[in-house]
């Protein structure tokens, strides 16, 4: 027990035990994230130097370079940096709730709802001439309503004297089939503007992001990420199951409700802005807990930060490795994560 640390707060009334290991192992993790934050600012169309984007981070460096970091390429990597700890949080958070190695928001259909809604926005603000009648702002808006709805749907269905897991992720996979068929419907049938842009959204990418978006979604992100790391204890709780969670105190409805609603925003603060990048929440916690272990403490930090490694790396390759192309961000996660899935459904078949 050497390499735990307690930590007491508000008088002795909040305290954390800290693995002093594995926070050493997350600090190892930031340091790489920093490193591929600014190595993904100074790749692209034209190289910089990666010790001149350290130059115009602080406010140095020429005009030109300037432009392209701080106005093209710094709003990206903000997007895809936070989507990328907000999904993979999310991931722990259905994996720590259902007790499923396999849960994630992909799973559960909340994704799926995003990208419905995204494209039936697209399908029912056209004209007859296929041009879009709103702003193309309202697009995010679009997309965090339609998987905040479907989170709260899953939930309503799933509901019958209390909620359990199995039943949470059945109706999930069919509500998920449901919205998945539905898109492909309003793609092929609607009067739908800029068809690729809907389907570029719908797989996930950061292409187009901007500063105005980086200000609304960071605040959302790290709120929800605050309320998160003060709930793992309700996590690791959950983890004994609900007649042993039950004995000890905890309530095991309320704390799946809120449990569910806290995943369902952050999925849907991601979506809004990255569009429905697959498998980030399924791979990033499994990659955390053969890390540091699956106390919830130590998970949904090292998650966050390998969401985060996950959808930068993703995006950087997307954008550089088939120049003058751009593939999605999430064409790149979905080429991994899809093996990863079947990986783990044969490993784990009793699960």
């Amino acid at each position: 027990m050497n390499h735990f640390k307690t930590i007491r707060l508000l008088k002795d009334r909040l305290s954390f035990l800290l693995d002093i290991k594995a926070y050493k192992k997350i600090i190892l993790l930031v340091f790489l994230t920093i490193a591929i934050f600014i190595f993904s600012a100074s790749v692209g169309d034209s190289y910089i130097n990666p010790l001149n984007v350290l130059q115009i981070l602080f406010g140095g460096g020429n005009d030109f370079d300037q432009l392209v970091v701080i106005d093209f390429r710094l709003p990206r990597i903000f997007i895809a940096a936070f989507a990328g700890m907000a999904l993979a949080v999310a991931g722990a958070i259905l994996q720590g709730m259902i007790k499923n190695p396999l849960a994630s928001p992909d799973i559960i259909g909340i994704s799926a709802g995003g990208g419905a809604a995204v494209v039936a926005f697209l399908a029912i603000f056209s004209d007859s001439n296929h041009s879009l009648t709103v702003s193309i702002q309202w697009l995010p808006v679009a997309g965090f309503i339609g998987a905040t709805s479907i989170g709260f749907l899953v939930y309503i269905f799933a509901w019958k004297d209390g909620i359990t897991p199995i039943r949470l992720v059945l109706i999930g996979i069919g509500v998920s089939a449901f919205m998945q068929a539905m898109t492909t419907m309003l793609m092929l049938l609607g009067p739908i503007y800029k068809a690729t842009e809907a389907n570029m959204w719908i797989t996930g990418s950061v292409s187009g992001a901007k500063w105005d978006q980086v200000k609304m979604l960071i605040p959302w992100i790290i709120l929800l990420l605050l309320i998160t790391f003060f709930m793992t204890r309700h996590l690791n709780v959950q983890e004994f199951g609900d007649d042993t969670a039950s004995s000890l105190g905890h309530s095991v409805q309320k704390m799946r409700f809120l449990l569910l609603l806290l995943s369902t925003a952050l999925v849907a603060g991601a979506i809004a802005f990255a569009g429905a990048i697959g498998f980030v929440g399924l791979m990033a916690p499994h990659i955390a807990r053969r890390l540091v272990g699956s106390s919830f403490g130590v998970l949904i930090p090292t998650a966050a930060t390998i969401g985060a490694l996950l959808v930068m790396i993703a995006d950087v390759i997307g954008r550089t490795a088939f120049s003058p192309l751009e593939v999605p961000a999430g064409v790149f996660t979905a080429a991994i994560g899809a093996p990863y899935f079947i990986y783990l459904l044969f490993r784990n078949p009793k699960k």
